[in-house]
């Protein structure tokens, strides 16, 4: 059976993430308030985010910034995409 949550991000009851996808206090967090949709739709962002800013996964204070960014994103209304960002055409 599904484990459904109330999706913080989204406001309505959605199925769950499979499993922790963050380590610590905030994956546990994400994990019991963040629906598959929203952590998906946080994925997608995160690419944007680490191509357009050219981000080092190694590097301290670029992992800083995703967490910061997906705390915003999940909790806060959002993430900024970058200006120089252009989807891809269809």
């Amino acid at each position: 059976m599904t484990r459904l949550v109330h999706c913080k991000k989204l406001g309505q009851e959605l199925p769950g993430i499979i499993r922790q996808p963050y380590p610590g206090e905030l994956g546990k967090k994400i994990f019991e308030e963040i629906s598959q949709q929203a952590w998906q739709e946080w994925l997608a962002q995160q690419t944007i985010l680490i191509n357009e800013y050219r981000l080092s996964m190694i590097d301290p204070k670029a992992q800083e910034f995703l967490r910061e960014e997906m705390k915003k994103f999940l909790y806060e209304g959002g993430s900024t995409t970058p200006a120089e960002f252009v989807p891809p055409s269809q």
